[in-house]
């Protein structure tokens, strides 16, 4: 496939189980040509108000039956994979991803719905004796705002939507002006799984993510994205002291140390770095490898970018697509520019293709150090700094020499020792010899320092969309 002639794209935001339609639309560009290929409609501030009121009553009653609620989220996940088929090329064409990527995403939001559904939320008896009964318990928020970001819109919009509804919140989501589409979609199909108002979604130009935020409704607001705008956010909710969660930026380091097997590591490492063309808060950003093996694995990893397929999303056997906006695709080209003039080396790509839409070569940077923007900075893109060191505990102090604590990685061929070298990374994860490896419905998600507040996934993740409430009394024996 390699026109969008054959997609049903949804035309309207959905608001109470029904079509919201707006006077405005803004224009959705595939990356692949850099043109605009679908309208998406643009949500006023006004029509905001009808959706969160919608969602507050919507609330009334579907926080009381948690069964209801558990059978929901199967059923919903039941049909979003009947239905990918049609949903993945939607996300490709908006996002840049391959089809096979895009593909995967719906799958990992039906494992996230399943995942909540089964979900057991035990009853926490503190006392129950011949004086006195005490229990502590969970209560839903309310309405919950989700603002959620171009790189993967629908994984991560359902790391929200799953624990919110399964805690017995409703939702607002307003994903990213530069992919609406295939969450419009998602809302579309799952119209009749959820009662009306359950599951809301708005879209519009990035101003209205201010509105989501400050507005009297919503109890919660769940964001993914920079940190700059994360800050915006906490601001925003701090007038009527809602909660948040932040999942922010991150420039997640990986140290290799001396004794590893550079042909054995090299792949994992490069997938590490490159899936979604780099564009993940938790990819791999910088290297610090031990000198004595460093040319080494520059070489490997060189030889690997030179091998891969950039191509658009939809053409068989694509590993990369394109970047998915321009901003972004000239922010990376200006961060390598800055390395090369400094001194760095491109020893694979370097620049962009020429071709339309937002093409980039995969790049690895040699001779590369501290202080040059692309270590120090996120990049968010298809391009590898590697930079050697001596002393490992030297190298973890230069890991750790950001404002940034998202993930890390430490590998080694003594897996015994970098588990003990694991604990002193300033991070929310730290995998060994891997990268990422925590990230599951399970375990919690979140960042140190800059790189967020709160935490997603897993019991941590729901209890984000609940607050405390102590019940007691008199003995129930």
């Amino acid at each position: 496939m390699t026109s969008t002639d054959s997609l049903t794209l949804s035309t309207a935001a959905t608001s109470n189980g029904r079509d919201l339609l707006t006077a405005g639309t803004f224009g959705v560009i595939n990356p692949a040509t850099g043109e605009v290929f679908a309208q998406a409609p643009s949500v006023t501030p006004d029509q905001l108000d009808g959706v969160f009121a919608a969602a507050q009553n919507a609330y009334l009653s579907w926080r009381i039956d948690e069964q209801f609620r558990r059978d929901a989220l199967r059923l919903a996940a039941d049909v979003i994979e009947s239905r990918i088929s049609e949903l993945a090329p939607i996300l490709t064409f908006e996002q840049g991803k391959s089809l096979a990527d895009s593909t995967l995403e719906f799958h990992i939001a039906a494992t996230w719905l399943r995942y909540y559904a089964d979900l057991e939320i035990p009853r926490e008896i503190i006392r129950n004796d011949a004086e006195a009964f005490e229990e502590v318990t969970r209560r839903p928020l309310g309405v919950v705002s989700a603002i959620t970001p171009w790189n993967f819109p629908i994984t991560l919009a359902m790391w929200k939507i799953a624990p919110a509804l399964r805690a017995g919140n409703t939702i607002v989501v307003k994903p990213s002006p530069y992919t609406p589409l295939a969450t419009l979609a998602l809302a579309r199909i799952l119209r009749g799984t959820f009662p009306d108002g359950v599951l809301n979604v708005v879209t519009g130009p990035d101003p209205l993510g201010a509105t989501m935020v400050s507005h009297p409704i919503p109890r919660k607001v769940s964001f993914t994205g920079s940190t700059a705008v994360g800050r915006k956010v906490a601001l925003g909710a701090a007038d009527d002291l809602k909660r948040v969660t932040l999942e922010l930026g991150g420039n997640d380091p990986a140290v290799i140390l001396g004794d590893v097997d550079v042909e054995k590591i090299a792949p994992s490492l490069f997938r590490s770095a490159f899936t979604n063309n780099g564009q993940i808060c938790l990819a791999v950003k910088r290297v610090y490898a031990h000198e004595s093996i460093q040319p080494q694995l520059v070489e490997a990893l060189s030889e690997i970018a030179r091998s891969v397929k950039v191509d658009e999303g939809t053409v068989e056997g694509t590993d990369l697509g394109p970047i998915n906006n321009k901003p972004q695709f000239d922010r990376v080209k200006e961060l390598i520019a800055d390395a090369v003039g400094n001194g760095a080396r491109a020893t694979a790509g370097g620049k962009p293709i020429d071709r339309d839409g937002y093409f980039h070569q995969p790049t690895i940077l040699d001779q590369v150090n501290d202080g040059m923007r692309i270590v120090d900075e996120e990049q968010f893109g298809p391009v590898l700094p590697i930079i050697s060191f001596r002393d490992e505990a030297d190298a973890i102090v230069r890991a750790n020499r950001s404002e940034y604590g998202l993930t890390a990685s430490v590998w080694s061929g003594d897996a015994d020792h970098a588990a003990q070298l694991a604990p002193q990374f300033e991070a929310g994860q730290v995998s060994i010899n891997m990268h990422g490896g925590g990230v599951l419905p399970h375990l919690p998600f979140g960042g140190h320092k800059h790189s967020g507040i709160g935490v997603e996934n897993g019991p941590w993740g729901l209890h984000g969309f609940t607050e405390l409430q102590v019940i007691a009394g008199p003995s129930r024996q």
